[in-house]
């Protein structure tokens, strides 16, 4: 018998992917929305880092902001109002190889999700993240949400809102467990993909609030900031987010901030709009790592283990 040389025993060429890799459906967004700026940092972070599409998987909830899987050349899951993080634990808990994106608003995750935003948080599952806080309901045309600045006209209160908005940092870092808080700008795209880079980077829960336009309903919740950028705290560290100093000199207001410190990371988040790393607790505990032990298992063992279990209620 002559031995003879298979296809399967040739070098198979390393796959490279490009922007058009991770591109979806045409983003039917607004024009000037900030949703496609953050999109966009989204693909060019998959692209640059390589990360497999089918290994990648972007999860939503109800909004605007949750039309993003539609818009990724990737799996997608666009889930029911509110619950966008108990599906992407759900995908984390069996299915820890996969690069986890969550897409949710502030209406989604701060209202009719809270709770299990807070959850979330406190399990620390390796995920991104993106909160679109343009600080209404877009997508059922302009209704407050929990974060509406006081006073804001809108169609369910059309004198104005009466009550503080949510401060999304203050109570995130109140969470125990949380493990990545930050806060970035749409209109800025260095230090956005700067901060979604590091919020990658990090295992663990990274939330990363967006401060995103809406240029049909919430057009002047953010022209203060934008018009004078010194009412923006820049944090720096070395522990930081890192970016060129020809963006640093945009933010005429800076501070030195290490993100290992939770009481003055809290102290900034109540008292000024920053943008950069928060809090970092890289070796927070993350619970993918217990529950999803046992998911190789057969279906024999699962029925033994499941018998087992319930023999022990036997009279």
């Amino acid at each position: 018998m002559f031995a003879l040389k298979a296809d399967w025993s040739q070098e198979i060429k390393k796959r490279y992917f490009t922007l058009d890799d991770y591109t979806g459906g045409e983003a039917r967004w607004c024009p000037g929305c900030g949703d496609h700026a953050v999109l966009t940092v989204v693909q060019r972070i998959c692209r640059d880092k390589q990360i497999l599409p089918e290994k990648t998987v972007a999860v939503s909830g109800i909004g605007c902001s949750s039309r993003l899987p539609h818009y990724m050349g990737t799996y997608g899951f666009h889930g029911t109002h509110g619950r966008a993080l108990t599906i992407a634990c759900g995908i984390r808990s069996r299915r820890p190889d996969l690069d986890v994106w969550v897409a949710t608003g502030d209406g989604d995750c701060f209202s009719i999700g809270a709770g299990h935003w807070i959850h979330a948080i406190r399990y620390n599952m390796n995920m991104v993240v993106l909160i679109f806080d343009n600080n209404v309901y877009g997508l059922t045309k302009k209704q407050m949400s929990p974060t509406s600045p006081l006073g804001f006209k809108n169609n369910t209160a059309p004198r104005g809102t009466i009550l503080q908005p949510l401060n999304p940092l203050t109570v995130t870092l109140g969470i125990t467990n949380v493990s990545f808080v930050a806060q970035t700008i749409d209109w800025n795209p260095a230090h956005l993909y700067a901060t979604l880079q590091a919020a990658h980077n990090h295992r663990g829960t990274s939330f990363v609030r967006i401060l995103q336009r809406c240029p049909v309903y919430s057009d002047e919740v953010f022209s203060d900031i934008q018009n004078d950028p010194s009412k923006i705290l820049f944090l720096n560290h070395k522990n930081g987010i890192h970016i060129g100093d020809n963006v640093k000199r945009l933010f005429p207001t800076q501070r030195e901030h290490d993100p290992s410190n939770m009481s003055e990371a809290y102290d900034i988040a109540r008292n000024h709009v920053p943008v950069g790393l928060l809090y970092h607790a890289p070796q927070t505990p993350c619970y993918e790592d217990f529950s999803s032990v046992g998911r190789h298992m057969g279906i024999e063992d699962k029925m033994k283990g499941l018998n087992d279990a319930l023999d022990q209620f036997a009279v």
